[in-house]
């Protein structure tokens, strides 16, 4: 684990996992700005997630993910960031995460996964006949890419919400005192 480089923390994860609930207590009980990144893109568009995958396909959406996580990286104001459960994908959004600020990897279970997501209709991956599968397929293929990017892992079997949040205030300030 290296100490941050930046005050910003990322939360990345799958979908599901949590980035959003946690980022918001997280950033509640420091103090920070809170932005998740799929709620910024249809801010800044105007619609829904599952618009963008239908008119410009994944590849656009990726775009604009990009772009959404360079700008709110850059501002360095401290901000608590839960990205989209691709961001990870494209290994300039990699080197963007690492460089700007401590990154989290929420690590869920997929069965949990399944759990939260299954009747949520603006998860456009998930959109297909046998959505377990799918989540399954993600995490082969994302969770290196997590662990690769991530500071910090925290087990999302293991604790609730608040546990989460207390752990990566536990593992910061070790960092932050690391590094001083």
């Amino acid at each position: 684990m290296t100490a941050p480089s930046k005050n910003n923390i990322y939360l990345i994860g799958l979908m599901g996992s949590g980035k959003t609930t946690i980022g918001r207590l997280l950033a509640r009980r420091m103090g920070r700005v809170f932005f998740d990144s799929d709620h910024e893109i249809e801010h800044r568009t105007g619609v829904r997630i599952p618009v963008i995958f239908e008119l410009e396909g994944e590849a656009g959406f990726r775009r604009r993910e990009a772009q959404t996580i360079a700008e709110l990286g850059a501002e360095g104001a401290g901000v608590v960031l839960a990205t989209g459960g691709g961001v990870v994908l494209d290994s300039a959004n990699r080197e963007v995460l690492r460089n700007t600020g401590w990154v989290v990897y929420l690590d869920v279970p997929t069965h949990i996964l399944f759990e939260r997501t299954r009747h949520d209709s603006n998860r456009p991956l998930l959109r297909v006949e046998d959505p377990l599968a799918k989540l399954n397929e993600l995490r082969a293929q994302r969770d290196p890419l997590y662990r690769e990017t991530a500071h910090f892992i925290v087990d999302g079997a293991r604790c609730n919400s608040n546990g989460a949040v207390n752990r990566i205030l536990q593992a910061w300030e070790r960092q932050c005192a690391q590094s001083r």
